[in-house]
Formats: structure tokens, C-alpha cells, sequence
């Protein structure tokens, strides 16, 4: 495991980079919650590596702050990452996610590029299977999704969407047209994990539930293996 500099617009970019065993598959970006490249994105990292990628997790705030390292289990964290959350520009965000899936083609010499995302990373995959360079997108509980589905074209690269019923960032309205909004998209798929709560994937976290992250993590692992093999 290492990291790497990004060259993307006004600068250069720190990320996380996870080598697999062996030839890459494939290539992820991997893309972080609000509190930045931390141990729990570095361990999502190591363990898409595991599965045979080449995962590059961008250090996504570093135009206000690099190297953001913070946790989930303090309130300083807590409003420390909300800060970094409402100053970060989501269309540049989702620019420096392109920057880096060009990078990550470079780096394993082939097309195949996906994108998986958490929170806020969550609502950047949905973005990046529209605007960046990627052939198949996953996004995990992504907040903010009810104001983007009107937008949706088309052409978006595969995505599959994660959302837990009772997410307190997602309320049911919000809920409701994110449902309709992707209903007969033919490249969207959504599953609902009934009686969870934002991050229930997150290992450690408050709300984490072991069922629904090993089914929410197999539904992935399949979807990557099926469009980007």
C-alpha cells in the first residue's frame, strides 16, 4: 500500500493507493465519507485489493484541508467533518474523481474503471456515473440524491444504489422520489435495507449492521465483477 500525487486542476492531489496481488482486474476510486481518508477508507481500500483491484482513494478535501484523518466517535470530529462537507465544491469534487479514474486507467493499462462511494461519496459516485470516465458506479447511502434524479441521462455508466430506510440524512420524502426518479432507468438498480440507518455499512460505526453490510457488500462485489470484467 502507498501513495500517490494526482496532477487535476490547480494542482496535485494526495490519494491512497491499494495494489492487489498480482495483475490488476480492474481499477476502483474509492470515495470517502466527511471525514477524509481515514482507517476506515483505507481499510475499504485493502480490501477491494484483496478482491484483485487496483483501488486509488482520493484525498478529496485537499482544497481546503489535505490530509484530513478524523473519526466518527467524537463531536469535535463530528463538526470538524460537517465543516469540511459544507465547504467542499461537489462539482470540482466530482472533476478530481475524473482526474483520478484517468490516472487509475494509466496505472492498470486498461478501460476498466469503477467508482464506489459512502455519504458523501455516496452522492459523488451517483455524480461520477454521469461525469467521469467510469464503466460501472456504486453508492452507498448517498445523501442529497432526491435533487439529482431529475437530471439523470440516459447514458450513465452502470450504478447501483444502497439506501437504508430509516437514514436520518434521507428522510422517506427524500426517499420516495429518489425511488421514482431511478424506477425505469435501465441501468440503475436500487436496494433498500429495511430498518438501517446511514452508514450501516461502516464497520465500527454507531449503526453499522453486520446483515445488511455482507449483503450490501456482495450486491457490489457481483455488480463490479459483472461490468467490469
Amino acid at each position: 500500500m502507498s501513495y500517490a500525487n494526482i496532477a487535476v486542476s490547480g494542482g496535485e492531489m494526495a490519494a491512497y493507493v491499494a495494489n492487489p496481488l498480482g495483475t490488476p482486474k480492474a481499477a476502483l476510486v474509492l470515495i470517502q465519507e466527511i471525514f477524509g481518508v481515514n482507517a476506515v477508507m483505507r481499510s475499504l481500500a485493502d480490501g477491494f485489493a484483496e478482491q484483485g483491484y487496483l483501488c486509488v482513494c482520493p484525498d478529496l478535501f485537499w482544497r481546503i484541508e489535505p490530509g484530513v484523518d478524523i473519526t466518527d466517535k467524537s463531536e469535535a470530529e463530528w463538526k470538524r467533518a460537517f465543516e469540511l462537507f459544507n465547504a467542499f465544491d461537489v462539482d470540482t469534487g466530482v472533476e478530481d474523481i475524473a482526474a483520478t479514474a484517468l490516472w487509475a486507467r494509466a496505472a492498470v493499462n486498461g478501460d476498466k474503471i469503477g467508482c464506489v462511494g459512502y455519504c458523501l461519496g455516496g452522492k459523488l459516485a451517483f455524480l461520477a456515473a454521469q461525469r467521469a470516465p467510469v464503466q460501472a458506479s456504486v453508492s452507498y447511502y448517498g445523501v442529497g440524491l432526491d435533487a439529482l434524479v431529475q437530471s439523470l441521462t440516459p447514458d450513465i455508466a452502470p450504478l447501483l444504489l444502497h439506501v437504508a430506510s430509516e437514514d436520518r440524512f434521507v428522510p422517506a420524502a427524500a426517499q420516495a422520489v429518489i425511488k421514482a426518479g431511478v424506477a425505469s432507468h435501465p441501468r440503475i438498480t436500487l436496494h433498500v435495507y429495511e430498518g438501517c440507518d446511514h452508514a450501516f455499512a461502516r464497520v465500527g460505526g454507531e449503526h453499522f449492521n453486520a446483515a445488511a453490510a455482507l449483503l450490501a457488500n456482495a450486491r457490489t462485489a457481483s455488480f463490479l465483477a459483472q461490468h467490469l470484467a
